[in-house]
């Protein structure tokens, strides 16, 4: 719970931190965080003693597949995550993360057959309307908000489909990402337009601090969805957007006209629907243990 917690909370006050790295675009912010992701987790597998665990990963190929894919979506969301921030977008970006928990539910129907229960298909039936109303009120949709509560969805779908511990799988990801990120670095710096050796020490500093910054609710994430039932981290994950419109709306003055605020209000709506059916669903799944128990014979 508390690892659950810590990384839902971290990742709710990201826009405050992710502000600090201006002048820095958005790739070049990535890239900083993939390598020195990078640094700090071979430290961190040094400590912990778990670089036994990095080989059987490495060899198994369908493993590799699904971590290099799961890279490439965490790269994604985070890319769009940084410029979504940077732009003056904190509140859209926190509309991707309180629908995310229902792009999930639809990608448990595409790929492993799951059934929704009425109460489920009517929570995504809601927030469709509240996507339709924010597409009516922007003019278009809201791309930012889909964009990362897809590509987040995905990412929890191929750590679902591996089971590696999380600190080797971690590092394993980051490692595919590790040579375009450098030569990206490399390439931009050529040109005279990296911000590491332009914007002082200082700048330098907090470049080098994403790979910390960025792993640490990761590392949490994956320790916590491993022992935690997904109800309850299905709950806790509405910190994190809750978090981020506070801080959008509150610290960076974004509007909030009537038509955003009643979308936000529909999808709100439409997260109580789906809370109260996965816990009375829970509830109901450990009475029907309690009895099995119970009953079963000795």
């Amino acid at each position: 719970m508390l690892c659950g917690l810590g990384a839902y909370l971290l990742w709710g006050v990201f826009p405050l931190y992710f502000r600090q790295l201006e002048p820095a675009g958005g790739l070049e912010i990535v890239a900083h965080r993939v390598l020195w992701s990078v640094v700090f987790v071979a430290l961190l597998l040094t400590v912990i003693r778990r670089w036994r665990l990095v080989p059987p990963v490495v060899v198994d190929r369908r493993t590799m597949l699904v971590l290099s894919a799961a890279a490439v979506l965490i790269a994604v969301n985070w890319l769009v995550y940084v410029v979504a921030v940077n732009s003056g977008h904190v509140v859209e970006a926190s509309l991707g993360y309180f629908i995310n928990p229902l792009v999930s539910v639809l990608l448990g129907i595409v790929f492993f057959a799951e059934r929704l229960r009425p109460m489920q298909w009517t929570a995504v039936g809601i927030a469709t309307v509240a996507v339709v109303v924010l597409t009516v009120d922007n003019g278009r949709p809201p791309w930012i908000a889909l964009a990362l509560a897809g590509s987040f969805g995905l990412y929890g779908l191929m750590k679902k489909l591996v089971r590696v511990e999380a600190a080797p799988g971690l590092f394993v990801e980051t490692v595919v990402l590790l040579v375009p990120a450098a030569v990206f670095l490399v390439f931009l710096h050529g040109r005279g337009e990296g911000t590491a050796s332009s914007e002082g020490t200082g700048h330098l500093l907090l470049l080098m601090s994403t790979g910390i910054a960025t792993a640490i609710p990761l590392l949490l994430f994956a320790a916590a969805s491993r022992r935690v039932p997904l109800s309850t981290m299905g709950l806790l994950q509405y910190v994190t957007p809750l978090l981020q419109l506070a801080v959008g709306v509150f610290v960076f003055s974004e509007p909030m006209p009537p038509a955003r605020l009643a979308g936000f209000v529909i999808v709100w709506v439409a997260l109580a629907v789906f809370s109260l059916d996965s816990l009375r669903n829970a509830r109901a799944g450990a009475r029907r243990r309690a009895a099995d128990t119970v009953t079963a014979p000795v």
